[in-house]
């Protein structure tokens, strides 16, 4: 057992089992901690997340570089200083997309590795297992942040808004992250295959990415991209926090669709853990 599981038992496996309702602030503290450890112990993992921001940045983003300004402005329908100014919102957007596969490949090795039935058989309900490992995975992602925020300092971006729009922006790239954690853990709660995360993650990933105003303005999509656009709350995160950036302007009611969406998934998931979440 290594010492994320320690730490985690220690929290969770004292509960008293005697009582036929107990409560779950303790156990969910004690897996949530072992989630962080898991990812600030990987020193591997840190240095991905560092460096994603700036590769996008330096490859797509300076894809754009030569073009004039104003077929630019054209495109996007804004005014920009550079497409970096444009696509850094985007990018924060569509990275929280993949944060719940590696929710979901850690509940599959908890379970292939004999975690998850240490954990089941105590008071500890799997709902509460369920939203802590959806915690942990955005906490994990919300990493990103303050990387792509530096990156595009770096490339010489200029950044607008106020703190509590910047406040705003980082709740709604929480709510997001938060949102597809529990989409992803709830389709692979009954699973013990190592490749379902990864296939799921490509089959619902890309679609949503292309699908959003994360990378260019839905005006320019097909009639059919444009209804997926509307629905996908990718577009809405990407848009707030392009509101911030590019014109000091926040739209407070794109903070409540992404709310609306991380509520629904986690009250989905809630339920479908509780009847589908098992070791086999």
């Amino acid at each position: 057992m290594n010492a994320e599981d320690r730490s985690a038992e220690l929290f969770v496996i004292s509960a008293p089992s005697s009582s036929s309702t107990i409560p779950q602030g303790r156990q969910f503290t004690g897996l949530y901690y072992r989630e962080i450890l898991k990812t600030f112990r990987n020193p591997l993992v840190l240095a991905i997340t560092v460096a994603q921001p700036f590769m996008w940045l330096a490859f797509f983003g300076s894809s754009f570089s030569t073009v004039p300004l104003s077929e630019l402005d054209a495109l996007l329908h804004t005014q920009i200083q550079s497409y970096l100014q444009f696509l850094i919102p985007g990018v924060l957007a569509t990275s929280m997309l993949s944060i719940g596969m590696f929710g979901s490949m850690s509940t599959i090795q908890d379970k292939r590795f004999g975690f998850m039935k240490r954990i089941l058989i105590t008071p500890t309900s799997k709902a509460t297992v369920y939203l802590a490992k959806a915690l942990g995975s955005t906490t994990r992602g919300m990493v990103g942040i303050p990387v792509m925020v530096i990156a595009g300092l770096a490339f010489g971006v200029r950044f607008s808004g106020d703190a509590l729009m910047w406040a705003g922006w980082a709740a709604s790239l929480v709510l997001l992250g938060f949102g597809f954690s529990c989409m992803f853990l709830a389709i692979t709660a009954s699973s013990t295959d190592w490749q379902t995360p990864g296939v799921i993650s490509n089959f619902i990933t890309m679609p949503l990415m292309f699908a959003s105003g994360a990378l260019f303005p839905p005006a320019n999509f097909p009639g059919w991209m444009q209804t997926i656009s509307s629905y996908n709350p990718v577009t809405y995160a990407a848009e707030f926090g392009r509101g911030i950036i590019l014109n000091g302007q926040a739209d407070w009611t794109y903070l409540g669709y992404v709310g609306i969406f991380a509520a629904a998934m986690a009250a989905i998931g809630t339920l479908v853990a509780a009847r589908y979440l098992r070791v086999e």
